[in-house]
């Protein structure tokens, strides 16, 4: 029979399908198995429509690889194809029976309720010339008696014929291409290969999907005389023998056998069938939650919590989300690789799709499953469309809202996920320029000075002392190191509550967030803190005016270093700090120096100093005796300055001059 070459652009378009659309061989059995289901739903429709006794549980898939002659089966009985519909449906790439099935049936409420198709591009079943040199496909359509074969080699168009068939159905075979040095498609022919993707790709398609597989059984005993057949008087359940009943002490049994295996040959079903996302959450356990995430995510440590999300509307779809207990490794890095799986109608079509999460809810694990979604002539390439956003955004929306619960009701485990992920939610304010600060504000707790416990910036504003309008906070490089600064205690003594951010980002969060509910942030090494009552501002501007002489004598010495030197009484018992008077922090000029490629930003540093302090005292007295040693006065205020340095968690210049000044001043 001559050839018929397919239709549109055949030759330069089968060419883009098998080799451009597809980026990964395997999902052929993908593609196959999706329109085989949809075959199982048509005659499943149909017998609906013409009130037929067919169930469900008669209708199956069947793969059936063959290594001796290297073809790989795929049947089905579903509601198989004409001629004309082998010629329409696989003569014309880019021709969906499916799509046209699901168009004609439109109006039919069966349709919604019954049949949910997959394949509607009508690209899917060329993926298999990925893998095949030949492809046929013997198909007898439902209440016809006639059956056709399909058969071709790819580009050179195909060939369609009468056939026998003896049920409805259709049976695809693909005699597999030969192997290179490059490409092993033997592969495909072995069971733990196949039975691998079904349980990837198509695990959750509503029939069974079967496969003969060879297992090995313990072999039953039929020898005349085995100990279930016994004769000795005494029973085997009541022995009394010191060693294993399967070495009885009668004589019939005193030979211990070794146990005997066989190979046979089983009938297995593949897939699971059941989504677990698609079941009625009355009827699961945690148990059965975690389980899932065990097995589907491979991370053997129970999740904190999970979130079983359904919704129906203008864009339905079902999810199961996860929030695990750790943090990956990698999550703050290049490589890690966020997203959920997603499917539809129970296929997996990405493995990872990264536009169902904004980054920082990247940690989170699941999958969602819609059939609302749409997609482009591979299952792989995605549109950027409106159901998609409308996906991402209630997902994004509902994991908030479980997190506040979790945060409401079940305050230690929101603590326990704040210290692991907390850190992605502040990226996230800081990443988006602020843009996601009222949308995660609300998530984010520090360690409160005060209470010593971890509070939320709302816990913290409705605790705000009488008169105070700014939340306080101090950064640095740990939460000792944060306790113990010189400006910390004097707050606290005040009454005041201070936050303590530790994490790099914290303050450059803080900036993007300009606020919390109407109440500013101010750093407690801001020159701008001002919690003194009046007569302690006077009290300072006099020992201010005092000191002018010594206090101008200090800066001199510090040319260079700081933009201005002050008294202050806001350092409890520490002689001396580093402030910042512009509008990068000292912290920030940290953070920014210890980027890998350094940064040449550099706060406005202003030194203040405690003059209730003892080493204020000594410095007045090296100020008077400056003109016979005035190198012990610019030791002390180098030394005040670097200790000052060193409390504010920065390094100093010059440890060698540091440690010299030292020596220096124990020798006088």
């Amino acid at each position: 029979m001559a050839k018929k070459q397919f239709k549109t652009e055949s030759k330069r378009l089968l060419d883009l399908m098998i080799n451009s659309v597809y980026t990964n061989r395997e999902i052929f059995l993908r593609e196959l198995i999706s329109n085989a289901s949809d075959a199982l739903d048509k005659r499943y429709f149909k017998s609906l429509t013409e009130n037929s006794s067919l169930t469900r549980g008669e209708l199956e898939i069947r793969l059936e690889p063959n290594k001796e002659n290297r073809t790989l089966v795929i049947s089905d009985n579903g509601i198989g194809m004409t001629k004309d519909e082998l010629e329409n449906n696989l003569g014309t790439i880019a021709k969906s029976g499916t799509r046209a099935f699901k168009q004609e049936h439109a109006d039919d409420e069966k349709m919604s309720e019954d049949m949910d198709v997959i394949g509607q591009f009508g690209v899917g079943f060329y993926s298999a010339f990925m893998v095949a040199k030949k492809i046929t496909v013997l198909s007898r359509a439902d209440g016809s008696e006639e059956a056709w074969l399909w058969e071709s080699e790819g580009l050179d168009g195909y060939t369609v014929e009468p056939a026998e068939k003896d049920s409805v159905g259709t049976v695809i075979t693909l005699y597999l291409k030969d192997n290179t040095d490059d490409e092993n498609y033997d592969e495909f022919l072995e069971t733990y290969t196949l039975r691998g993707l079904v349980r990837k790709y198509s695990d959750y398609i509503r029939y069974p999907i079967k496969m003969m597989i060879e297992t090995s059984r313990l072999k039953k005993d039929e020898s005349d005389h085995d100990n279930d057949e016994c004769e000795c008087e005494h029973d085997h359940d009541e022995c009394e023998c010191e060693h294993d009943h399967d070495e009885c002490e009668c004589d019939e049994c005193k030979e211990e056998k070794e146990p005997e295996y066989e190979t046979v040959v089983e009938d297995t079903t593949l897939n699971s069938m059941v989504p677990l996302w698609r079941r009625n959450k009355a009827e699961l356990t945690d148990e059965d939650y975690n389980q899932f995430y065990t097995d589907k995510f491979h991370d053997y440590e129970k999740p904190l919590c999970h979130i079983h999300y359904n919704t129906e509307g203008a864009i339905s779809y079902n999810s199961i989300l996860y929030i695990p207990s750790a943090a990956p490794y990698n999550l703050y890095s290049k490589n890690y690789k966020r997203g959920l799986q997603l499917y539809s109608n129970g296929v997996m079509i990405m493995e990872s799709c990264e536009d169902l999460l904004p980054e920082f809810f990247g940690f989170v694990k699941g999958l969602v499953d819609s059939s609302d979604i749409s997609l482009n002539i591979s299952r792989e390439m995605l549109q950027q469309s409106r159901q998609m956003r409308a996906i991402a955004n209630g997902l994004k929306k509902k994991i908030k809202s479980e997190l506040e619960k979790l945060r409401d009701n079940e305050r230690e485990t929101y603590e326990k996920f704040f210290k692991t992920f907390g850190l992605s939610i502040k990226y996230g304010i800081y990443e988006s320029y602020g843009m996601e600060a009222d949308f995660l504000s609300d998530l984010l707790m520090y360690e409160s000075a005060k209470e010593n416990r971890m509070i939320t910036l709302k816990e913290y504003v409705e605790a705000l002392n009488e008169n105070q309008t700014e939340i306080y906070y101090a950064c640095g490089s740990s939460l000792d190191e944060l306790k113990r600064m010189p400006t910390l205690k004097y707050l606290l003594d005040k009454g005041y509550d201070v936050l303590l951010m530790p994490d790099n980002v914290d303050e450059f969060a803080l900036k993007m967030m300009n606020g919390f509910e109407g109440k500013p942030f101010r750093s407690i090494t801001d020159k701008e803190l001002n919690i003194s009552t009046e007569d302690e501002k006077k009290e300072v501007e006099q020992k201010q005016e005092e000191n002018k002489e010594l206090l101008e004598a200090v800066k001199e010495v510090l040319s260079g270093k700081v933009c201005a030197v002050r008294l202050t009484n806001k350092l409890s018992d520490a002689p001396a700090a580093l402030v910042s008077d512009g509008p990068v922090s000292l912290e920030m000029e940290k953070v920014l120096s210890d980027l890998p490629n350094g940064s040449e930003v550099k706060a406005e540093r202003a030194l203040e100093l405690n003059p209730e302090h003892p080493a204020f005292v000594s410095l007045k007295k090296a100020m008077e005796n400056r003109a016979e040693d005035e190198e012990k006065f610019k030791i002390f205020v180098e030394l005040l300055y670097d200790q000052a340095t060193l409390l504010a968690g920065l390094k100093i210049e010059d440890p060698y001059e540091f440690a010299k000044r030292i020596s220096l001043l124990m020798a006088k």
